[in-house]
Parts: C-alpha cells; structure tokens; sequence
C-alpha cells in the first residue's frame, strides 16, 4: 500500500507543469456555460426539478460546444460537450412524453383536486386508484336506476362526479347524493370481503349522473396490498357514512316536534310513508289521555250533598259542558316516553311505518 502511494506522488511530483499561463481570458461563450451549469445543478426534485435541471444543463453543454469549435479549437472539447447536450435533449424528450402518456382526463383531475389534493395524497397513488377502477366514467341517465331494493347485488363501490341521485326505501325518500359522495358506501362497509348481499334501498338518478366504479374484488385486493389506500379509503367512508346518518337524524323528529339525535342510546325509528298521516291522530289520543290527570275532580262539601228519592233519571239528561281549558304545554322526551307504551307502536312496526321516538331516553 505505501509502495503504490509513493508512486503515485512520484508520478505528480514528475508531471510537467505549466511554463506559460494565457494572459487573456476565455471568451463570454466559455462563462455563459459555466453560469448555465451552475444554474443546472441547483435545480430541485420532482418532475418540473427534472425539467429545470435538464433544461439549463443542455443549454450549458450547447454553449460549451460552441466555446471548443472557435475559441479552444479542440475536437475533444467540442465531442464530449456534444454528447452531453444530445443526453439531456433526450431526457427532456422522455420527461414530455411520459407527462402526456400519464395526463389525466378532465374529470378525474377534477375529482383529484376536489378530494384527494386537500388529503395530500400522492399524486402516484391516486393514479394507483384510478387505474383499478380502468379510468372508465359511467353514465345514468334521469329517472334511471343504479340499484334496485332487494334485486341489485352489492359487487361494487361507486363515487358520484355529477348530478343527483335519490334514495328511496319501499317507495319513502330517505336523503339524496351529491356530487363527490359514495353512493353505495354503508352497502360496501356492512358487507365483509367474502360475502354476498343485496341493496335494501333504491338509488334513482334524478339528473343526468357520471359517477365511477370499483369492482369489490379489483379493490379488495388492492386495499389489502396498498395499506396507506386501505387508510385512506377507510376515512373517506367513514365520513361518506356519518354524513348520510347526519342526513337521516334530520328527518326524525317526534309528533311534537322534539328533535331526538342518533347518538342517544335506545333511539330506534321507523320511516313509513303515513308516518305524516298518523301525528295529529295520536296527538289527539295524547290530549284525551292527559285530560284526567290535568284537572282533577273537585270535592263537594258533605253539608251540601242530598240524597234525591231513588227514581230513575230521565231519558235524556243534558250533562253540563266541561270548563274549557288551556292546550297542554308540550311534554318533554321523557314524559313522552314514559306517557306511551311500547305495546302500541306493535303494528305500525309489523306494517313498517311511522317514525318511532325512542321508549326511554335518557335525559341528558
């Protein structure tokens, strides 16, 4: 080892070095190359760092060639400058082509910046998305089915681009979808890799729809292989599904206008299309029911009872009109609760109608 290393220093210490040094300097040529390399090197990562960083590295090793053809006069020189400049011309070329082969359609950029670009999501992954559902935008026309109650099988995942689609069960709307939700996403969670179901709603477009779909078993497998898009689509579900809950807890309210939330443990409802019909008469049947115990029966003075004769009272004996009263203040959800038996609510169930408030709510 130190042989080899005294050798090498004999070698530099016996090169010959320069007699004379050029007192003028290399022309501008020569400096603006150099400035363009610098300018090349300091460029970043990423797609437009490559373009950055090709670009002022060709424009530099094109000025070197012209800096070796007239001012050094060396063919060495202007080769090597050449074939430099002929690579990063070539990569640049590479860098276009492959932006265009991997340019997205209109509506898919769309749907990146509206849901995926807020998230940070890579833009590698999402293409990783798009291709397992085969880029391919599917239309409904208006007033045309996605899936029909108890017939259509849950075998894929769909995302609503544009218009409005209606959910409806045994003929009730129950909220509808809008651009950039899922529209069979409680359908996808309730169902595990392996089994088979069918929709218990109906989804009808009421606009001309485009939406996109990923068959269940292409995204299985690409869940359980990409596990950050296996993260990714577990928080856009979830949200999807809270919102549509969201959507429902509007909807149920009690006959007397209390508002009950879907979070409130033994809350459980019932959506029928009489539900409208069937307030005021159970209203009234509440009114009638409470009559007694808001106004007692007052006490008569013994001093003031006498017995009549025993005869029979006549046969027909006007009765005086009770003393009119105030309407009832509006109960609260526990006296609602505990006023109505869960037995008379039976066969509203057994028909499927009427909106159930809950049977013992807590109070909070």
């Amino acid at each position: 080892m130190s042989a080899n290393s005294s050798r090498a220093g004999q070698l530099l210490l016996q090169a010959s070095a320069c007699i004379s040094w050029k007192q003028d300097v290399e022309g501008a040529v020569y400096h603006l190359a150099n400035c363009l390399l610098l300018l090349g090197f300091m460029g970043g990562s990423g797609v437009y760092g490559c373009f950055y960083f090709f670009g002022f590295l060709s424009a530099g090793y094109l000025c070197c060639v012209l800096w070796g053809w007239f001012s050094a006069c060396g063919l060495d020189i202007v080769l090597w400058s050449f074939l430099l400049a002929v690579f990063c011309l070539l990569q640049l070329a590479h860098l276009v082509y492959r932006l265009r082969e991997d340019t997205l359609a209109e509506e898919f950029d769309l749907l990146y910046k509206t849901l995926c670009l807020p998230l940070q999501v890579p833009l590698q992954t999402y293409k990783e998305i798009v291709h397992c559902c085969e880029k391919q935008v599917l239309t409904l026309a208006t007033e045309q089915t996605y899936a029909v109650e108890g017939e259509t099988p849950i075998n894929r995942l769909s995302l609503l681009l544009s218009g409005r689609v209606r959910v409806s069960q045994d003929g009730q709307f129950l909220h509808y979808i809008f651009p950039y939700q899922f529209m069979d996403s409680p359908e996808w969670e309730s169902l595990q890799p392996s089994e088979e179901g069918v929709f218990q709603v109906t989804l009808t477009a009421e606009t001309s729809c485009s939406y996109i779909s990923w068959p269940r078993k292409s995204l299985h497998l690409l869940l359980t292989k990409e596990r950050y898009i296996s993260c990714l689509f577990s928080a856009l579900l979830g949200y999807d599904i809270s919102e549509k809950l969201y959507t429902l807890n509007d909807k149920l309210f009690a006959k007397f206008g209390l508002r009950f939330d879907i979070r409130l443990p033994s809350l459980y409802h019932v959506l029928g299309p009489t539900a409208a019909d069937a307030g005021p008469e159970s209203e009234k049947g509440d009114e009638e029911a409470c009559e007694p115990a808001a106004s007692p029966p007052q006490a008569t003075p013994t001093s003031l009872q006498q017995t009549p004769p025993c005869s029979p009272p006549p046969a027909a004996t006007n009765f005086p009109a009770p003393p009119s009263r105030a309407r009832l203040s509006r109960p609260d959800s526990g006296i609602l609760a505990s006023r109505i038996p869960l037995q008379s609510y039976s066969p509203v169930i057994s028909r499927g109608q009427a909106p159930l408030a809950p049977t013992h709510t807590p109070e909070l």
